[in-house]
């Protein structure tokens, strides 16, 4: 047991010192998995249909929440801000926020949200959709998004930003409750736009 123990604790290590290496040593960020092959159509804050095609040749940041959240959204919301407002004129970069909450997420409800936060559709997309579909698509970048009647609201989401490249890998997942991943995120993006 111990010996399989040393062996698990080796291979973390060299997984983090690669990453590190692919990201301090060549200035590019690691590959961390992909979406490309990820299909879904959802509704924006402003009626909006929102698809794959709507982030075509686009790095974006996505995450999870729902408007009536009482623990973590309120916090990621203000940190996924501070990256909208870093990046507000950059064509080249978009933020998608899905609740996983559609049917009290409508897209009234989201549009409310969204003026609240002083946000522009076009740049920040919030989604609602399908629940079953928005599940799906966390599966596929690898964050959790699920029900539970034991946690506050009914329902438990992940806490990650997620990078994602204009080929649709995963770079990055960072703690969008704290402010210095946040800053990391964003040195990462101005990383990946250099690429």
């Amino acid at each position: 047991m111990k010996a399989k123990h040393f062996l698990y604790l080796i291979a973390i290590g060299l997984f983090v010192v690669s990453c590190e290496n692919s990201k301090t040593g060549s200035n590019k960020l690691p590959v961390l998995g992909t979406v490309e092959e990820a299909q879904y159509q959802f509704v924006n804050q402003d009626s909006a249909e929102v698809s794959p095609k709507t982030f075509e040749n686009k790095i974006y940041v996505t995450d999870f929440f729902f408007t009536t959240c009482p623990t973590i959204c309120p916090t990621m919301k203000q940190q996924m801000l501070r990256v909208y407002e870093e990046f507000e004129n950059n064509e080249n970069v978009m933020l998608l926020s899905h609740t996983i909450d559609p049917q009290h997420d409508t897209v009234g409800v989201l549009r409310t949200y969204a003026e609240g936060l002083g946000i522009a559709s076009d740049k920040w997309m919030m989604v609602t959709g399908d629940k079953k579909e928005i599940f799906d698509i966390a599966a596929k970048y690898m964050v959790s998004a699920l029900e539970d009647e034991s946690q506050p609201g009914g329902l438990v989401h992940s806490g990650a930003f997620v990078l994602i490249d204009q080929n649709k890998k995963i770079r990055g997942y960072y703690d969008g409750t704290k402010e210095m991943e946040t800053n990391e995120l964003i040195d990462d993006m101005k990383v990946l736009l250099n690429e």
